[in-house]
């Protein structure tokens, strides 16, 4: 018997183990994948999330530092950079095999490349099995990703507004040309993909290329990223590699019985930027944290639910909010982006809000008592009720 099973290798899985390691849960990583694998990402791994680590990411995984951002909109652009670090770039197969290292390192035993086909919450335990083998625990973490049909035990199948599909190309290149065609800062050009966005990310020998949007907005992903690499002058055949996103900020049910969900696979992501590292990291931290609790104190499974309020407390809001503004953004482009690619101290704000050193909520109140935008105070554009937009 198992205090906790982790199913999910990846930064949420991998961050709930180290937390349960240290705190000396008999602990279970299970992961499909053979480590290092693939991951399909732009590969930004944010100063919010690395925040949240108890060791530093070594500098040879570390390939490019991100001081700044290149915000692009039909023919304008703006180029805004900060005086602190907003990110490290970095390739997710050589992150994430170095983070399921630092969760070994606190003794949790974990198998690899083996998938996990059932999980059964029984009266005062979980089951958790494999093609080979049947596990047992008394709590279970799902950190299966935003494909993953194991959280479908938990809560519902989004629709196709609430998650996003986005499309990736790595693309060789040597480091002069990288670091002459954008140096210190990614680059972003909204308006190429359903309620998204298309991006350019400096790697070390390469950039990683991309878009993303809503999946109900975006019919054809493929047609979309082969277009967007066309225009950027991208013209090798390049593999393309595709990865479902969930959207923030939308209610889901995170816990049921003895089974808690984390990372993307609770919907943990930024409805406007796509960044769900730093959300995962915490959730998987919380959930084993709220773990611990109930094995220590001999709670009863219902003090699962306070890891939900937990999440809502340190960065539900934030997530809430941020759909506010995609939805604002993208249901008036044209309007919204003149000002985002005009207006210098608009984007200066906004890579505040990216670093978490404000939040969305408090931006978009300065974005109405500095300009004022009519569109932006009516109640009625806005999707669900916020009293961030209410008139006084």
């Amino acid at each position: 018997m198992f205090d906790l099973i982790i199913v999910g290798g990846g930064p949420a899985g991998t961050a709930a183990g180290r937390i349960a390691g240290k705190m000396g849960l008999k602990t279970l990583l299970i992961e499909k994948e053979s480590f290092p694998r693939y991951k399909p990402c732009g590969g930004a791994l944010s100063e919010h999330a690395m925040s949240f680590l108890d060791f530093e990411v070594p500098e040879e995984i570390i390939e490019k530092e991100v001081f700044g951002a290149r915000i692009c909109f039909r023919d304008q652009v703006i180029e805004r950079s900060k005086d602190h670090r907003l990110s490290a770039i970095v390739t997710r197969s050589k992150l994430d095999n170095f983070f399921l290292e630092k969760a070994r390192e606190t003794g949790i035993e974990d198998i690899t490349g083996k998938k996990v086909i059932d999980v059964l919450d029984e009266d005062d335990h979980v089951t958790v099995k494999t093609k080979e083998s049947t596990y047992i625990s008394r709590f279970l973490i799902l950190a299966t990703g935003s494909q993953g049909m194991l959280k479908h035990q938990v809560r519902r199948k989004d629709n196709k507004k609430e998650y996003g599909i986005c499309m990736v190309a790595e693309v060789p290149e040597n480091n002069g040309t990288i670091d002459s065609y954008i140096k210190d800062a990614v680059e972003l050009r909204f308006g190429v993909a359903g309620m998204g966005y298309g991006w350019i990310f400096p790697h070390d020998g390469y950039y990683s290329v991309g878009t993303g949007g809503l999946a109900n907005l975006l019919p054809d992903p493929r047609s979309t990223i082969q277009q967007y690499l066309q225009e950027n002058n991208f013209n090798g055949n390049y593999k393309l590699n595709g990865h479902v996103i969930p959207c923030g900020g939308y209610k889901r049910t995170l816990v049921r019985g003895r089974i808690m969900l984390v990372g993307d696979a609770a919907g943990f992501v930024d409805a406007f930027t796509g960044e769900g590292l730093a959300y995962a990291i915490r959730s998987g931290q919380i959930a084993t944290e709220i773990i611990a609790e109930a094995l220590d104190s001999s709670l009863h499974p219902e003090h699962l639910k306070k890891y939900e309020d937990r999440c809502y407390s340190e960065f539900g809001e934030h997530l809430k909010y941020s759909l506010y503004f995609a939805s604002i953004m993208h249901r008036f482009p044209e309007k919204a982006f003149s000002i985002f690619t005009q207006e210098p101290k608009v984007v200066d704000r906004f890579l505040d809000v990216v670093s978490f050193r404000t939040g969305y909520k408090q931006y978009m109140k300065w974005l109405i008592l500095n300009f004022k935008p009519a569109w932006l105070l009516k109640r009625k554009n806005i999707v669900g009720t916020s009293p961030v937009v209410k008139k006084k």
